[in-house]
């Protein structure tokens, strides 16, 4: 009994040596903006994020999607959201999957359709931004075995897989009817499974933290 003890000691300063190692830097992130034209917020305004259209396939996820629109609003510098579906209501049936504008260049059009522009004035929208892009995972590796028996059980190995998330939101100006620009982010993960006895996950928020920082860019652009 006296001789197990330094082992699994040994064994849980190993798992916390690991957790330690790989807790910091595995999410990397490039976030960049090309302004066309010079923007800002006026009292009453506000911003509408619509995802790209289900005809293109691989529409954006929508969780993203909400998550761009609470990081928008939230704090004291926070921007008026409409949300997507609220919008997509109020201009039925111009923003359904199947007559939605594939692009932010359709909106030009769509706008001198009967009713539109005065819908979209009532709502006080000015800025419509159009949000493209996925996560994905694009490697992974390792490799971890479980396995029970009489005297108990465990899991033993290593595992990592990373994902990336690329976004690009077009941000669109109702004023005038004319781009404004985009925001790109490119967020890189990688999460690890180390297993020594207990798988311990450490995993990388690709997705939440690629959300944030788009968001902080988006937000800085519109409001400059």
């Amino acid at each position: 009994m006296n001789e197990s003890h330094p082992r699994l000691r040994a064994q849980a300063i190993a798992v916390f040596g690991l957790f330690l190692f790989f807790l910091g830097g595995c999410i990397t992130s490039t976030v960049e903006n090309a302004r066309e034209n010079v923007t800002g917020l006026g009292e009453g305004e506000a911003v509408v994020i619509m995802a790209k259209s289900y005809h293109q396939g691989n529409e954006t996820e929508s969780d993203y999607v909400s998550c761009i629109e609470n990081a928008l609003g939230r704090g004291s510098k926070g921007l008026r959201v409409i949300p997507r579906q609220q919008f997509v209501d109020s201009l039925f049936p111009w923003f359904e999957p199947r007559t939605a504008p594939a692009e932010t260049k359709g909106l030009s059009k769509l706008m001198t359709r009967p009713g539109v522009a005065q819908i979209v004035e009532d709502l006080g929208v000015r800025y419509i931004v159009w949000l493209d892009g996925d996560i994905e995972t694009v490697a992974q590796g390792g490799s971890l075995s479980c396995a029970a028996g009489p005297g108990g059980g465990g899991c033993f190995g290593f595992a990592w897989w990373q994902k990336d998330a690329d976004y690009e939101a077009s941000v669109w100006d109702l004023d005038g009817n004319e781009s404004a620009g985009t925001v790109t982010a490119d967020f890189s993960g990688t999460s690890f499974l180390p297993a020594l006895v207990v798988p311990i996950p450490l995993i990388a928020r690709t997705q939440a933290a690629a959300c944030k920082g788009l968001a902080q860019q988006l937000k800085a652009f519109i409001i400059q």
